[in-house]
């Protein structure tokens, strides 16, 4: 009798996984063998592990991923990449996150850095840590276009906040002054409490004069690099070897 109003408190209460269990566990009548705490263990289960999926979803979509599917275990190891496989899984875990440390990641056109940055950040998703995908150019114009529309502080709240910023494409070409100081304020506000993984085709070195100028150059870099972990992909363009072999 006290089936339906139950199904329907948990429904009202937004437990709706618990809902489905609970009608599971009436109609099974092999659950009468177990006890009550085992029973009312399934039902917590049942809804913890729904929330965690769906939450692991929305983390999935609000990053907004270049490749959506990207995942650690589908990388490609060939020995023209010289990855380190041991680098990759450590930073698989983790621990760069909860450290608040960078990543960069290095390698001409076409070799998969943008990959192996979604990787990361599914990864990062797994662990529940909010993350947000952009190419470096669209951030760009992003900023420029809330000045004119009067959300240039929410804009910059969105990329200082995420536990975890992809800066995809980046410094393709030189920026003007108001975006490299625009650059380092997210940059400053993201320093010793967020990472930031930056896919580049330009060595570090070669950073400086894309950054209008010394000054800005060097507040910029020292914040990135100093506690970074860096990845270099070398071989051929992997967009060019899938061609071959589809």
């Amino acid at each position: 009798m006290l089936t339906n109003p139950t199904v329907t408190k948990l429904h009202e209460m937004r437990l709706s996984a618990m809902a489905v269990a609970f009608k599971k566990q009436m109609e099974d009548a092999g659950m009468n063998e177990l006890s009550f705490e085992d029973r009312f263990s399934l039902l917590v289960d049942a809804e913890w592990s729904t929330r965690k999926s769906n939450l692991l979803e929305r983390l999935r979509k609000k990053a907004g991923y270049a490749i959506p599917g990207a995942c650690i275990e589908d990388i490609s190891y060939s020995a023209d990449r010289q990855l380190d496989k041991a680098q990759i899984l450590r930073l698989a875990s983790c621990s760069y996150i909860q450290n608040a440390n960078n990543v960069i990641i290095l390698g001409a056109t076409g070799t998969g850095k943008t990959y192996l940055a979604c990787a990361l950040g599914n990864a990062a998703n797994r662990n529940y840590y909010e993350t947000k995908y952009i190419r470096l150019p669209d951030l760009l114009v992003e900023i420029a276009l809330s000045r004119s529309e009067g959300t240039y502080r929410d804009v910059m709240k969105k990329y200082k906040k995420p536990r975890v910023l992809i800066l995809d494409e980046w410094l393709l070409y030189p920026l003007k002054e108001t975006e490299a100081r625009d650059l380092l304020e997210i940059i400053e506000a993201r320093s010793q409490t967020a990472s930031t993984i930056f896919c580049s085709q330009f060595d570090i070195p070669g950073w400086h004069e894309y950054l209008y100028d010394p000054t800005l150059a060097d507040a910029i870099c020292d914040r990135i690099i100093h506690n970074s972990h860096i990845i270099t992909i070398k071989g051929d363009s992997m967009r060019k070897l899938n061609a071959v072999t589809d």
